[in-house]
């Protein structure tokens, strides 16, 4: 059972719609959680979820307050029913850390392995995401219908694989060995970090985008195979986090771009009271890793009083520019804001 699976069928136990079967599979599974040793707990939730699960208690407030006892150990923790219950109620409500935390420790799922001629090759028929490590440690996760080849022996100076599908790409550092991934448009080089390729059979187009590090991305037809992040190919493309690059069979050319959805980089506080709008936009520019373009003379007598919380950048940009009657757009990789500026408000 997936843990997407897991959450929806809690949900409905809490909700009452489970079957009589799926009422006993959930209390069944928190029975077993309480009383079988760590190694032996049954699956999908790992012993990290239950600690981030208690954590998120401890959050909530359960066992707080003047007169409560500290919560006893997440092992002891998990043998007192009423506050399993409690903690099946905050997974099923879909704690934000929990996903990341299940990514990240979830046992990897093993897809369907052949080997030939010297060559291994995995592929993923089912319909989730399977993780395996390849032998210098790295951590792929394959998306349903792709698959990864690569020289069983995984020797010589560059980690060479080949790419049919999607799969993200967690890359043991290596600076001496550097890591390439081959799909039929495009060539990566990394040296160690995090990306996502993607490019299906078939599919005329392909993407990289960029979670940590510096990527290298060129076409792979007279790829410079020597290329890395620290000197890239002349014909190209260097990403960095919150960036991607689409590769376009129609006019064999690589579009740099930000992602669809940036994540934060760098924590800011988003709390600005009668602040320059540079700053504003400064803070944006720290905490996702973008570049802002716009005309600082126009822009350096505005102020604003803004506080942005859990929306995503583009969002933010958006509030941002509907306060200061501005827009934005994108270009590339930067974000380019356009203004009249403030004059008329300092003026008046």
């Amino acid at each position: 059972m997936t843990e997407v699976e897991f959450q929806l069928l809690l949900q409905r136990y809490l909700d009452g719609h489970c079957t009589p079967q799926e009422c006993a599979r959930v209390e069944h599974w928190y029975d077993q959680l309480g009383a079988a040793p760590l190694g032996a707990r049954p699956q999908p939730h790992p012993r990290a979820v239950e600690g981030a699960v208690w954590q998120r208690l401890q959050q909530a407030g359960v066992g707080q307050g003047p007169r409560a006892r500290a919560l006893p150990p997440p092992e002891a923790y998990w043998r007192r029913p009423r506050l399993r219950w409690a903690a099946a109620a905050l997974v099923a409500l879909g704690l934000g850390a929990l996903p990341f935390a299940w990514q990240r420790t979830a046992p990897p799922l093993q897809a369907t392995t052949t080997t030939e001629h010297g060559w291994t090759r995995r592929a993923n028929a089912s319909p989730q995401p399977q993780s395996f490590r390849l032998p210098d440690g790295s951590l792929i996760t394959l998306h349903p219908g792709s698959s990864l080849r690569y020289a069983s022996a995984f020797a010589g100076p560059r980690r060479a694989v080949y790419l049919d599908g999607e799969a993200f790409f967690k890359v043991s550092k290596n600076p001496a060995r550097p890591f390439l991934v081959f799909t039929k448009q495009v060539v990566t080089t990394v040296l160690g970090t995090s990306f996502r390729v993607k490019a299906y059979p078939g599919g005329k187009d392909a993407s990289v985008a960029v979670r940590e590090g510096k990527v290298a991305v060129q076409a792979r037809q007279d790829a410079d195979l020597a290329a890395t992040p620290a000197h890239p190919a002349a014909a190209g493309v260097l990403l960095l986090p919150n960036q991607q690059v689409v590769y376009s069979a129609a006019s064999q050319r690589l579009k740099k771009e930000l992602v669809d959805r940036p994540v934060v980089l760098v924590p800011q506080a988003f709390e600005f009271e009668e602040r320059p709008v540079a700053e504003v936009l400064a803070a944006l520019e720290k905490a996702y890793g973008v570049h802002m373009v716009y005309d600082k003379a126009k822009l350096a007598s505005c102020t604003v009083s803004i506080t942005f919380y859990n929306e995503p950048l583009f969002e933010k940009l958006g509030l941002l520019c509907k306060s200061l009657g501005a827009y934005y757009q994108l270009s590339n990789a930067e974000i380019i804001i356009h203004s009249a500026g403030c004059q008329s408000k300092a003026a008046n």
